[in-house]
């Protein structure tokens, strides 16, 4: 079942961590009949995503979007279009929130690795059974520039610009507590983010290079500005600039706080594609590293 509600509410205020709500997800209830007089509750669980508006600095509008689904299906899952989470795998994701909640105590994840590696997806599971808020950087940064694409920022502006407003956006949100924070595949070539993202909890997605090419080549290149002018076919494209950007990165990902392995993973499960891995239970995995660090 899809139940999903969009809402926003928009004002002008300053961007700082007094203007922005300590527990900013809600829930709400409602029943649905199935099979005659069989009546089930679903628990819809919202989550509130933060835009900044045009610029980066002083005085700005803030948006938050409320967007809201079925506790059984979460909204990125829906967005994505992937196969569902099971029952087995809410359930242990929920429960291993609730572990590790009390150690958390507020502080924010910021999730790091390359392009392609599900951040943005597992970031939106974690920031709803936390109840925490999720914020995309790069999204943050094609408001901040009014509206303009990640690929478009590049061609115009080139990466330095790019790299500014995204460490600017990270320093603002390290000030805040309860976000989940998905960064671009580059935030970790600048130690001034790492001393931002350290005051939280800093979380490596660690995705084989063949099964990254492989997403990337499947919904295509174009919003990928530094896979431009890669000769050769989608994911050879993808793969061999992969393979540099994960030489001059590697060293930058292993200061994450925690690392979370899809091969591990797959081979606890049983699984021999780290593609077919659920993003529950990637997040389930991360929730699982972050209570191992934060009890070291």
């Amino acid at each position: 079942m899809e139940a999903k509600v969009v809402q926003s509410l928009q004002w002008s205020t300053l961007n700082s961590s007094e203007n922005i709500m300590r527990r900013p997800s809600s829930s709400l209830r409602y029943t649905k009949r199935f099979n005659g007089n069989d009546q089930r509750h679903h628990q819809t669980l919202a989550s509130c995503h933060l835009g900044f508006g045009k610029g980066v600095i002083g005085q700005r509008s803030v948006v938050f979007k409320v967007s809201c689904s079925s506790q059984n299906v979460s909204a990125s899952v829906l967005e994505s279009g992937s196969v569902p989470t099971s029952s087995d795998e809410a359930v242990i994701l929920k429960k291993k929130s609730e572990d590790i909640e009390p150690y958390l105590d507020g502080r924010c994840i910021y999730l790091v690795g390359m392009m392609g590696s599900g951040k943005t997806t597992v970031g939106r599971i974690l920031s709803e059974t936390l109840g925490y808020s999720f914020f995309d950087c790069d999204t943050l940064i094609e408001q901040a520039v009014g509206g303009t694409t990640v690929a478009e920022i590049f061609k115009l502006y080139g990466e330095c610009f790019f790299r500014d407003n995204e460490t600017e956006i990270i320093r603002k949100l390290s000030s805040m507590q309860r976000l989940v924070v998905s960064t671009g595949g580059g935030a970790v070539v600048r130690p001034i983010n790492w001393k931002y993202m350290h005051k939280g909890i800093s979380v490596w997605l660690d995705v084989p290079l063949e099964a990254l090419a492989r997403r990337i080549a499947k919904v295509g290149t174009d919003s990928r500005p530094l896979l431009h002018g890669e000769s050769g076919d989608a994911y050879t494209k993808a793969l061999r600039r992969l393979s540099t950007l994960l030489e001059d990165r590697g060293e930058a990902y292993a200061n994450a706080s925690a690392r979370v392995s899809l091969e591990n993973i797959a081979a606890k499960l049983g699984c021999k594609d780290v593609c077919n891995l659920t993003p529950t239970a990637i997040a389930i995995e991360a929730l699982v590293q972050i209570e191992k660090f934060l009890k070291k």
